[in-house]
């Protein structure tokens, strides 16, 4: 289903709710304003299958303009409200977008981009506007609230790592279906999670991330409330629930840290028993941290590991996870087979490359190299996301590392390559590993160890190349995916091939943590 298909039965229902404002978007009102962008989209030319970028943080009007994306049948790229300029830039170019949507809190980074953007016929602004730009509310207003004719479905686009280090859209090669048509996720969340029309989910995460982003719009599809937060707050969250009588949220493990951090009298204030699913992914949950939350909230606590590319979606509830502390669940969608270097599959037990056997086809946009390297070797027709694990007699998958060393901080994902390839093309630097170490609220934070020109002598000169070269990094990349502390050595553990071991320098580091992931 869609947004106009809820207003028809239950117009004044609230669609969105913003969290710290109250402010509230029914269905009507939401079905009207996507339908208004979507006529925008079609009058500048715009057709099924073209391209949009959007960068916004997490706005009242973030889903009328989704939805008037799918509306329109357009393919959208929801871009970080955190990248540099060069990187926003970067992804709005490689996605061939013909319109642009942000807001006057981007106006700054807008102006900025705006002459290197070229392609860009539609430029919006919500807020307010700047040259170069149009204000979003005046000519979406001006626009039909009828729908258009004939209407196919529009999908997202979201961009993850890249071999060269930059980021690749996901292209999930959908085609073009009838608006309305039954959606993966949303399916997922009737079948997993007891989603319909009395839900009421909260939001708390960016949502120009996948998850929050995709499990909005399921909500949005089966006739449900969302509770969007600007910003998570751990007290806040708690109090939403309260007020709202929240029954599903979706979450990351740093989230569960903050309110298990809590004051206990803080956290047992709030009655949370309206809550029936909180589900979580997008990073490993440290074994206790996931014990005390289902301890504190009841067995409603599930997790699932999947990725953007849509291969395979892994599950399990508290019940199995309790019963297999530390597993990300067993495979719901396609069929998981441990492979080693060479292809071959590997025993129950044996740790190896995790793929998955499934219908499903996605392409990494404008990099056939990448979408290569994601097939199996044998041409069994498999897809790996990279990550590395091994699966139990009872079929259920645990993970042991991940794709490229990924670095997860917070939910958050971040590419070593991006990092190391700014740091390497410093003077003062001859090699350089960026990898992820233990950070007790994040689970990962970003480390650089740097092989210099000429070593430090003294921890004072050790301190003020650290920070020159952090701030190097800074200067390109968003601060997110820059290292937090950078060590010195006189070598980095390389094969004569030129390979780097970067798993040496990584288990140094996870020795004393107890985990490796």
């Amino acid at each position: 289903m869609f947004p106009g298909q809820i207003a028809t039965v239950t117009p004044d229902k609230p669609a969105v709710i913003m969290a710290s404002t109250s402010q509230v978007i029914t269905y009507k009102e939401l079905d009207e304003a996507a339908n208004r962008l979507s006529q925008l989209l079609y009058q500048h030319g715009l057709r099924p299958g073209d391209h949009i970028a959007i960068c916004l943080e997490n706005h009242p009007r973030y889903f009328e303009v989704i939805w008037g994306c799918h509306y329109a049948g357009i393919i959208y790229t929801a871009c970080s409200s955190r990248l540099t300029s060069d990187e926003l830039t970067y992804i709005i170019n490689d996605c061939n977008a013909k319109a642009f949507i942000t807001s006057k809190y981007k106006a700054d980074q807008a102006a900025e981009i705006a002459d290197a953007i070229p392609n860009v016929d539609l430029r919006l602004m919500l807020d307010g506007v700047i040259d170069g730009y149009e204000k979003y509310e005046n000519i979406v207003a001006q626009q039909s609230p009828l729908p258009l004719n004939d209407r196919v479905d529009g999908s997202d686009m979201l961009y993850s790592s890249g071999t060269t280090g930059r980021p690749k859209g996901v292209a999930l090669n959908l085609g073009k279906l009838p608006l309305g048509s039954p959606n993966g996720v949303t399916s997922l969340g009737q079948f997993l999670f007891a989603m319909n029309d009395s839900t009421i989910y909260l939001s708390p995460a960016p949502l120009y991330h996948a998850a929050p982003l995709r499990w909005n719009m399921a909500v949005h599809r089966v006739g449900g409330t969302t509770i969007i937060m600007e910003h998570f707050d751990a007290e806040e969250y708690l109090k939403l629930i309260e007020q709202y009588d929240v029954t599903h949220s979706q979450t990351v493990p740093t989230m569960f840290v903050r309110l298990l951090k809590l004051p206990t009298d803080v956290r047992t204030k709030y009655e949370t028993k309206s809550l029936t699913h909180v589900f979580h992914a997008a990073a490993p949950c440290p074994i206790d941290i996931k014990q005390q939350t289902i301890a504190w909230l009841g067995p409603i606590v599930h997790e699932y590991y999947a990725g953007s590319e849509g291969n395979g979606f892994v599950y399990c509830n508290s019940e199995q996870w309790l019963a297999h502390p530390g597993t990300v669940g067993q495979s719901l969608q396609g069929v998981i087979h441990i492979l080693d270097d060479d292809g071959n599959e590997l025993e129950i037990g044996q740790t190896g490359t995790i793929y998955f056997e499934s219908a499903a086809k996605f392409e990494y946009h404008n990099d056939p190299e990448k979408t290569q390297a994601s097939k199996d070797s044998l041409g069994r027709g498999w897809s790996t996301l990279g990550d590395i694990g091994y699966l139990d007699d009872e079929k259920f998958l645990y993970l042991t590392d991940r794709k490229a060393f990924m670095i997860i901080a917070g939910g958050v994902n971040i590419y070593p390559q991006e990092a190391e390839n700014i740091l390497v093309s410093h003077p003062d630097v001859i090699d350089v590993a960026v990898f992820g170490i233990p950070n007790d609220e994040f689970g990962e934070e970003v480390k650089a160890v740097v092989q210099p020109t000429v070593m430090p002598a003294t921890p004072e000169e050790a301190k003020n190349l650290e920070r020159l070269l952090i701030e190097h990094c800074k200067a390109t990349l968003a601060s997110f995916k820059c290292p937090k502390s950078v060590d010195f050595r006189t070598e980095l553990p390389r094969h004569p091939t030129g390979k780097l071991y970067k798993r040496l320098l990584k288990d140094e580091y996870w020795a004393a943590a107890g985990r490796s992931i």
